[in-house]
């Protein structure tokens, strides 16, 4: 062992020192030693309490980290709202409130049409024909779908082929008073909750290939008259396991051919189907009685009052939701609408209460007047004749 008592470093040239003298020192060696390994002690607890607050403090970040994106998956913003909330939670509870009233109310003999006919409007809707009849023949003056005019013999084998092709008695108006609701497809209905409203109506309406199955939340989980021409027929059988009847809307000669062909289960020729511009469902699973036809006056003059709120005159035809609501004033008592009305002034949101078709497309078309059928149906409601469940008119 070595002990340095004194250490003097000097410059060769001057003499002077490089380091300063060292201190003398007479501690052990061994109390250095003792001094050492406590530091090291020391050094090494504080090292691993470190790690103890570091582990501690990646737990809670960890942990935050999770809460932060957990937490609102169960707990919506009240800010952001998405499709699914809408269908999870009704978007209106007052809505479903006024829906629930209307239902306890009494229903009232000719209520819609008392009311209609303080329209001026009124004359041209009041008693038509609601289904083409084999026992009432008449000349038609205009083709389809105002008219049957150059579809006679189509029309005949169609006829034929169903045994009840008239009103059946179950929606005659002398038997009771009955409440029907025309369901349409907008995206106002999507989120509602009122499909268990919808289901307590007597007669439900709907068109083409508005969906059922999976949307009967919000769009009830019945139909008694599906109003459809063949390129929007639903091609699920599933769609068909709770309605009452189909009517065809006839626009050309090859769609009463087409009803035919459903009914009696004989399928169309390649030739006649390549003149459909979209492909066509060939079987319905109803019985042949289940089938009727839509009697051309219903939209000849749902057409004709709808000219009369354009702002220009053309060569449009109605819907068939405003057709299909002229319809129900012929043999309902109280008529309800719901999933109606456009909102043209947004046109990136959803047009129906299903699928992902935008707004927007509605305006591309120029087969239909909606703004004209808006003011139409709002005058309707106006006068009392029709109730707006979903309160989009």
């Amino acid at each position: 062992m070595v002990t340095l008592n004194h250490l003097s470093v000097e410059d060769p040239d001057d003499g002077a020192p490089l380091l300063s003298v060292a201190a003398e020192t007479t501690t052990p060696t061994t109390t250095v030693c003792h001094k050492q390994q406590d530091i090291l002690k020391t050094e090494s607890r504080e090292f691993f309490l470190s790690r103890k607050k570091n582990l501690t403090t990646s737990l809670i970040l960890l942990v935050g980290c999770y809460m932060a994106i957990l937490i609102p998956a169960y707990f919506p913003s009240n800010n952001v709202s998405s499709d699914s909330d809408d269908y999870q939670y009704p978007k209106d509870l007052a809505l479903l409130n006024r829906s629930a009233l209307l239902l306890l109310r009494p229903c009232q003999p000719h209520w819609g049409l008392d009311h209609l006919k303080s329209l001026s409007c009124s004359e041209g809707l009041l008693d038509i024909p609601v289904f083409v009849q084999q026992d009432k023949p008449k000349a038609w003056n205009l083709t389809p779908p105002m008219g049957l005019q150059g579809s006679e013999g189509h029309l005949a084998l169609a006829l034929a082929a169903m045994p009840q092709p008239g009103l059946p008695p179950s929606l005659s108006t002398e038997d009771r008073c009955r409440r029907c609701v025309v369901v349409g497809s907008g995206s106002i209905l999507y989120g509602s909750h009122l499909g268990s409203h919808i289901d307590q109506y007597d007669v439900i309406i709907r068109m083409n290939d508005a969906p059922v199955p999976g949307f009967e939340r919000d769009a009830g989980s019945r139909t008694t008259i599906r109003l459809i021409y063949p390129e929007a027929a639903p091609h699920s059988a599933d769609e068909y396991r709770k309605t009452t009847m189909v009517a065809l809307v006839a626009f050309k000669s090859l769609d009463l051919d087409w009803l035919t062909s459903v009914i009696t289960k004989q399928p169309l020729s390649f030739w006649s189907k390549m003149w459909f511009w979209k492909e066509v469902v060939e079987d319905i699973p109803l019985k042949p009685e289940s089938f009727k036809i839509l009697h051309p006056e219903i939209i000849h003059k749902t057409g004709q009052v709808i000219q009369r709120y354009a702002q220009k005159q053309g060569n449009t035809v109605p819907t068939l939701g405003a057709s299909a609501v002229v319809m129900a004033l012929q043999m309902c008592d109280h008529v309800s609408l719901a999933g109606f009305g456009y909102d043209m002034q947004h046109p990136e949101t959803r047009l129906h209460y299903y699928g992902a078709t935008r707004m927007g497309s509605m305006k591309a078309q120029v087969v239909h007047d909606v703004s004209a059928e808006k003011l139409f149906l709002r005058d309707l409601v106006a006068s009392g004749a029709v109730t707006d469940l979903t309160g989009a008119l």
